[in-house]
Formats: C-alpha cells, structure tokens, sequence
C-alpha cells in the first residue's frame, strides 16, 4: 500500500565513491555506477563527497585548466549517463566563475545540471590550505553559469523543492559549513529547506569521527530537520591525511543510517527520511518560526520532480514496533531509572506540598496497580517517611482471581505494606437492589458498580486517614479511554498517567531486577504474566481470569503503536496502517490492523470527555494526554476525516 506521496517519506542516499586523484573520466564511471545503482533502490536523492569528481587532495593542481575542464566534461558525462535516471545527485567538483575558483555541489537529475551551490567557509587552518585555492562562495557575483549553451543557477541562495510533495526541500553546505557557528544549513533551514546536505572531505584524526557525527546529531536536531553526509574515502590521496568515506543519515537529532567507514571500494547507504513528520515537528515547535526573525535568507528554489517508479516498499529505515521503549536493553534499563525517577520525584514533590505523610493505593494484582505501588515505596523511602502509611487496599469482587488476591498479598508482605482487605461484593448487591439492576446481567452497569464501589472506598478511607489517593491507570488506557468516568478514572494524584502500557511492563521487570530480593523477584515476574483486566466479570469454572481487556479493545501493543503515531507524530489513518503493516506483517494481518486502527480511533475521539477532567500527574515521555499539558481537544470533535481514510 503506498501512494504517490509515499506518505511524506523520501528515500536517500549518501556515497563514497572509489576515487583516483585528478582522474576525472575515472570518478565519473565510479559516479554513475552509483547513481545507477541507487536509482534502481528507489532512491529519490543521492549525494556524494567534497569534490569527488577531481578528488578532494588534488592540491595545486585545481589550478591547472586541465583539471579544471576535466571535472566540467565529466560532470557532463555523468549527466549523459544517468539520463533514464530519475534520483537527483549531488556532486561535487571546482567550478570557475568570475575568474574565481569556487568548491562547488552540482545539482543533476535525469540528465539536466539544476543548479551549483558553492562552498561558504573555506577553512585554512593546520592540515587546511583551501584558502590557497579556492574563495568563499559569497564572493560570488554571477548568478549564474553557462555549461555549454544552457545557463545555469549558481549561488549559495539556493534551494531546491519537489513538485510532488512541497515539504521536501533540500539546503546543501559543504564540509567546514557544518563546523563554524553558524552553519548555512541553518538558515537554510529556516528557509524551508527540510534536508540538509553535507559533500565532505573531513579527514579522519584520533575520536574525529564521533565528534563528527555528533555535530550532523545536533544540526538535524536544532534545525528539525534530516541532515545527509557524504565524505571523501581512502582513495583520495594519503600524503599528509587519511579520509575514510564516513557517510550518515540523521532525522531530527537520530542517527538512522551510517556506514562502515574505511571501506576499500564504493559504497553507499539508504535511508528514507518522513519530510512530512519533520514539517509537522516545526509547526509544533513554535521557537522554530520565531528564529527566522533572527536569521533570514532570500532564497532562489529550483524546482525538481520527486517521481520515482523504484521507490517501493519496505522502507529502509528502522520504524520501531514498540515506539515508547527502547530496544537496546542497556538503554531501556537507563530510560526506566529516569521514568521511575520522574514518577517518584513527581509524587515526593506533592506529598511535601500538601504536607501529607500518607497515601492509599488500590491493589488488584495488576500490572498498573504494582508499579503505582513501586513508586510509592520508593518515594516513601526518598522522604524517609515510614512505609506502614502506605495503605494499600484489595477490594475483591465479582471477577477477582484467587492468581491475583494471591499476588497482592505476597507483594505487600515483601514490601513491608499494611494491606486491608475490603470485599466490595455485598455493597455492589445493595446498590444493584437499590437502581433495580439484575445482578446476573453481566453488562457495563454491573462492571461499572464494582469500578465505582472501589473508587468509594479509596477516597473516604483516604479522608479517614488524611492521606492522598494515588491513581494507577496508565497513558495508553487514557487514549482508548479504558475507565470508569468517576470510579478508576479519578484519583488525588496519578503516577502512572504519562507511562503507556507497552513500557509498564519493563519499568516492573527493571524494578525486579535492579531493587528486589528473589521472593519478590517472583512474585512481580508472575504479576507479568498474569492476562491484563479488569477483573470485573465473574471467572470461569477453574477460576481463571475469564475477562481479558485486549480480546476487547485490541492488543497494546497496536494502540501504544497508533498512539505514538497519532500524537506524536500527527501521522494520517493511513500513513498509521502502511507503518503497521511494515512493522507488524508477522503478528497481525492487514485486516486485524485496520479494525484495531479503527477502534483506537472512535475510543480516542468519543473518550476525550473523561480526559478533560483526569487528576494531575507527571508527564515522563514526549506523549502525554493532560489537558493541562501536551493534549487539548474538544469533547465533541468528530472522527469521521480519520475514519474517511481508512
């Protein structure tokens, strides 16, 4: 499923070609074997080296004329032979203008030179001597160029737009652009441009190359933008420096792409970048438009055409199945120490305010009620406050497993917790006598006595004790709004509402692992295994937890998928359903993806009233559903434009 957009993706490439050093005719083959190759891959841009038609160590000799006429006629070649190509390239090779010689990019596609872009700073300084040969691109006075008989735009005021999809623009600098204050990228980017461009020639030193990369990280980042690195390989000459043809793809601050550097042949990597997430990211991040005041650039844009009959799934970049958590272990063990920190400094922080010494908990043997419990007694422990005032409730009731009942006993007895036991079954009973409800009619009013009736409890024991509620629900339940309205869905301080369910689970297992003894090791890793529900409707025969809460509302881990995407991302139904395939071929069919989309859908549009009015809480990701932070949507807004797509 794609469309001709490709739902805002753009697919490019960065090369280290195998270069000869002043042999032009050489460079151009090694040039246009990889454009042909990348343009086979689907590859809508590719960009090379600093200078790779010459080769960047060419010295003095970029001041011989026949150097400089090879590079133009090989430029010319390449574009004789990447005519039937429809990915734009980016080369680069020392152009004469105004009697100047400039380090230039040149801009080709299907044929045709779009455009040259000189380089800004030209550095020399130690191992530098470009000074010696070559002028910043500003003093550049034509506007343009003749290659032939065609005029072509030069200057360092360009950009250059797709026709297709007018959120792919592209800026390009060259090498020491990046490294100064102010790079051009950044007005670039200020501009319009979305895809920031680097032809390089950084020549490798003792840990340059991290320092490199964490300079295209912060550019693409600041810049909210992908930023494309291409530099000059082990081919260029080795008198005084080593270059081992680093080439990166960054989006937004992430490195999604980069090869092994060093390599002895050409080589090329492939990532496709979502120009339309990056747009939408800059019109979230209002500081983005207020900088343009600060920088301004007048730009001339060339337009180009992003049709590119290759282009087809799947894509080439990691499109991660579990957005909230981390899959490198050692980096998801240190995001769920900041989560827990977050959640238990939040907590600290109200308990001290209110002057409050002590919190009541409803345990049910769940997943969402014991990390609430574990941020309890951590902070308790942060406040050296004494962990007896931590009054943990179970209230069994209708659909309550002896699995679970048993879990929470355990769990409190290695905590250290006091824990009451109040059976809410014959007060339900009552209440059922009292609205004329049948008790054997197992729908939502039975559910929802039982949700409430807990609810009650909680608060006036709260009131009896003169402690504070402490909420468990998670993010993910607030999106599909999977809660009482005024039963679980109220608390006096919610610790789990930034926390989505796909990550709830580690931040329990890091707390098994890292904080607890073997018999309580055991008793959490068997709360992780236990089916996630409510509870509220009666077990079957062998008392097993008979009501399962995805069999319902569908699996997790698609609605923390969708979630992210949705509000996170702001991506459409249908970019959602294409992502999803790609990540979830193996587990769910197209179909099944659909119908859960669905319903996320319809439950995140009509459930929004009950997250109008939900207690406070620390937000802990880049996805929250406060009114009061990240989130404010009215009540009453129709879903029918999202469901329309799918």
């Amino acid at each position: 499923m794609k469309n001709s957009a490709n739902f805002g993706f753009v697919r490019v490439a960065a090369a280290v070609p195998k270069v000869r050093v002043a042999d032009a005719d050489y460079n151009a083959e090694q040039t246009v074997s990889i454009i042909n190759k990348v343009d086979k891959a689907g590859a809508q841009l590719v960009v090379f080296p600093e200078c790779n038609l010459t080769g960047y160590t060419a010295n003095d000799l970029f001041h011989q004329k026949a150097l400089q006429k090879s590079a133009v006629d090989a430029l010319k070649k390449v574009c004789a032979e990447t005519k039937k190509c429809a990915a734009v390239a980016v080369v680069g090779l020392p152009l004469s203008v105004d009697n100047q010689l400039f380090n230039c990019a040149a801009v080709i596609q299907s044929g045709e030179i779009l455009g040259f872009l000189p380089k800004t700073f030209i550095p020399g300084y130690k191992e530098y001597y470009e000074q010696r040969w070559f002028v910043p691109g500003t003093r550049m006075a034509s506007d343009s160029v003749f290659i032939g008989e065609k005029e072509i735009p030069c200057g360092i005021d360009l950009l250059f737009q797709s026709v297709e999809l007018p959120d792919f623009i592209f800026g390009i600098e060259i090498c020491e652009d990046l490294w100064v204050p102010t790079p051009p990228s950044s007005a670039q980017a200020l501009a319009g441009a979305t895809v920031l461009l680097n032809l390089s020639a950084s020549n490798e030193l003792v840990a340059k190359s991290e320092y490199r990369k964490n300079l295209v990280k912060q550019q693409s980042g600041r810049c909210v933008a992908a930023y494309v690195m291409a530099s000059a390989g082990t081919g260029e000459s080795t008198t005084d420096m080593v270059f081992s043809g680093d080439a990166i793809v960054a989006e937004n601050g992430i490195i999604i792409a980069e090869n092994k550097r060093f390599q002895r042949f050409s080589n090329f990597i492939i990532s496709d970048i979502d120009v339309c997430r990056l747009a939408l990211d800059r019109q979230r991040t209002t500081t983005f438009g207020e900088s343009m005041e600060e920088i301004t650039m007048d730009e001339r844009v060339v337009q180009f055409s992003t049709k590119q009959p290759n282009w087809t799934p799947p894509l080439r970049r990691q499109i991660p199945k579990n957005p909230f958590v981390p899959q490198n272990i050692e980096k998801r063990n240190t995001r769920c120490e900041e989560i827990f920190s977050i959640q238990t400094s939040g907590l600290a922080k109200r308990l001290e305010h209110t002057n409050c010494e002590k919190v009541v908990i409803g345990l049910s043997g769940g997943l969402d009620s014991t990390l609430a419990l574990l941020v309890c007694v951590k902070t308790f422990e942060l406040l050296d406050l004494d962990k007896k005032n931590i009054k943990a409730v179970t209230m069994p009731g209708f659909g309550t497993s002896e699995r679970t009942y048993k879990n929470v006993i355990d769990i409190s007895g290695t905590l250290g917790i006091s824990l009451e036991v109040i059976d809410i079954k014959p007060v339900c009973e009552q209440h059922f006598k009292d609205i004329n409800h049948d008790s054997e009619k197992h729908d939502i009013v039975f559910e929802n006595v039982q949700a409430r009736a807990r609810t009650f409890v909680l608060m006036n024991k709260a009131n009896q004790i003169n402690a504070l509620v402490i909420g468990t629900g998670d993010l993910s339940e607030m999106a599909l709004g999977w809660c009482t309205y005024n039963g679980d869905h109220m608390s006096m301080y919610s610790v789990n509402c930034g926390v989505p369910k796909t990550l709830v689970k580690y931040l329990i297992q890091w707390v098994a692992d890292t904080q607890m003894t073997v018999s309580g090791k055991n008793v959490l890793e068997d709360i992780l295994d236990t089916p996630i529900s409510p509870e509220l409707l009666p077990t079957d025969k062998e008392g097993n937890i008979n009501q399962k809460t995805e069999d319902v509302v569908g699996p997790y881990e698609l609605h923390d998928f969708f979630l992210y995407n949705i509000v996170r991302l702001g991506a459409s139904p249908a970019k959602i359903l294409f992502l999803a395939e790609q990540v979830f071929a193996e587990e769910y069919s197209s179909e099944e993806i659909k119908k859960w989309l669905k319903v996320f859908i319809k439950r995140f549009f009509a459930q929004q009233f009950k997250r109008s009015c939900v207690p406070d809480g620390p937000k802990v990701g880049s996805v929250s559903l406060s009114p009061r932070g990240d989130w404010r949507m009215p009540s009453d807004a129709s879903a029918e434009s999202w469901l329309k797509e799918l």
